[in-house]
């Protein structure tokens, strides 16, 4: 009986002491900490770390094929399935690389290599920056290339933005089709 009661009592012990774990977590929606007063978009350095990988398009283009990844600011992908829109805040990064290949015993192979260029987007529904030609339609757009990855050269996202976005202005002005874990469950 004794016994019983000591394994019992030790059993109490240990689930008393157990937490369980859990994952870092991270205030996904902080977007405006890479924004300065005026609305300039900084590049965040710790993207392919911190942020979840959305999906990758593969581009065939005869002057290079590309591959482009992005990725969200933690948490993005949770709010975006149960709320069919992205949240206030959110920073999405594409990352577009070149590409190189070779035959391997898995046949012609693809890989990405050399970054080419990185946009920037900041999901905005409050509309902050209205003087700022960047800011508009619910995003702050940005652009930095790999010559200067820290200089933002957009000038106006009308011209050097959304004109590739259009095809995507039903969902936001983002591909989210080529974003499976926008709509896994």
């Amino acid at each position: 009986m004794s016994l019983r009661i000591g394994m019992v009592l030790l059993t109490l012990l240990i689930l008393a002491g157990y937490q369980e774990v859990k994952p870092r977590t991270c205030d996904g929606y902080d977007g405006w900490a890479l924004v300065d007063k005026t609305g300039n978009i900084r590049k965040p350095s710790d993207y392919r770390d911190h942020y979840q990988a959305l999906g990758t398009y593969t581009v065939l283009d005869p002057k290079g094929d590309q591959m482009h990844f992005t990725y969200a600011s933690p948490n993005a992908a949770e709010y975006y399935r149960k709320n069919g829109k992205f949240a206030d805040g959110t920073v999405l990064v594409k990352e577009v690389l070149g590409t190189d290949h070779a035959q391997m015993t898995t046949g012609d192979a693809h890989w990405a290599s050399g970054t080419k260029v990185w946009f920037v987007m900041i999901k905005d529904e409050k509309r902050r920056y209205p003087d700022n030609p960047l800011w508009g339609d619910g995003w702050g757009w940005a652009l930095f290339k790999s010559d200067a990855p820290d200089k933002q050269v957009a000038t106006d996202y009308k011209k050097d933005c959304l004109g590739c976005h259009i095809p995507a202005r039903t969902t936001d002005w983002v591909y989210v089709q080529g974003y499976p874990v926008l709509t896994a469950k």
